[in-house]
């Protein structure tokens, strides 16, 4: 009796085992940027961004332009004009040299707020098929492909699972 029980132990360890050994763990990676570009979600993003950035590229060339315009008024005025007048001239384009500076800070600014607050669904979208594709495959992690330093054969490729899935 006491050999039956350490038999049957030793069988279900034995058993045990093999089943962990049977359930590998499942990994895989995809091209994040790559199943961006071919969202056609993107292609309306990006011209979005490119009028946004547009219209702040024209403010800044207005801007420039009246810039320059005063400083060729200070140039006209000579050395007739007196000194009140050439140091008014003077601090008004100090003052627009500031505001062009600002200008410049606070677009960069905005355009990294737009093109996030554009992308963000579109990345959203991305992750909600990679998750999906991910469960429905058993795959315990999924890698983006860029940070990665190797990939092994047995990792699965699932950029065209999400394709598929997202219909593109």
């Amino acid at each position: 009796m006491r050999n039956l029980v350490k038999v049957a132990a030793f069988m279900f360890i034995i058993f045990t085992a093999s089943a962990v050994n049977a359930q590998t763990p499942k990994f895989g990676h995809i091209d994040l940027q790559a199943l961006i570009q071919v969202m056609p979600e993107r292609a309306k993003a990006e011209t979005e961004f490119n009028k946004f950035q547009g219209d702040l590229e024209d403010i800044f060339a207005d801007m420039q332009k009246n810039y320059q315009a005063k400083l060729t008024e200070l140039e006209q005025m000579g050395d007739s004009a007196s000194e009140i007048k050439r140091n008014a001239k003077i601090a008004e384009l100090q003052d627009m040299q500031q505001r062009i500076q600002n200008y410049q800070q606070t677009a960069q600014g905005q355009l990294q707020q737009k093109n996030a607050e554009i992308m963000k669904p579109i990345y959203d979208k991305a992750q909600n098929a990679i998750a999906e594709v991910a469960k429905e495959k058993g795959l315990i992690y999924v890698f983006e492909v860029n940070s990665l330093l190797y990939k092994s054969t047995e990792s699965i490729d699932i950029l065209p699972l999400v394709k598929t899935k997202m219909g593109i």
